[in-house]
């Protein structure tokens, strides 16, 4: 079974900005993504985990690395001054190289 390394890029940020940031997945090249509701504390305050405007979505892409850098670029520069969004990514193994760019 081939196998090859990708990036995972996960975001955790405001619900309100959901549909925003996966149009701007889309448009910077990720084949698709994984939306899940996130609570937690941070610098914001604390985050319940209702899909209310005060709660938070945490996004996940497995991509190539040029799409995470992509992604990471754009939406520290359009959303960090102004957002509660953090950024972070890993390398995983992917079982289905195919399947992400």
């Amino acid at each position: 079974m081939p196998d090859d390394t990708r990036k995972l890029v996960t975001i955790v940020t405001e619900t309100v900005l959901e549909q925003d940031v996966c149009e701007a997945l889309e448009d910077l090249g990720a084949a698709g993504y994984t939306v899940t509701n996130a609570r937690g504390k941070g610098g914001r305050g604390v985050r319940d985990a209702g899909w209310s405007t005060s709660s938070n979505i945490r996004v996940e892409v497995v991509c190539s690395d040029d799409v995470a850098e992509r992604i990471a670029k754009k939406l520290r520069q359009t959303y960090y001054d102004d957002y509660a969004m953090i950024i972070f990514e890993s390398d995983v193994r992917v079982l289905r190289p195919d399947k992400f760019v």
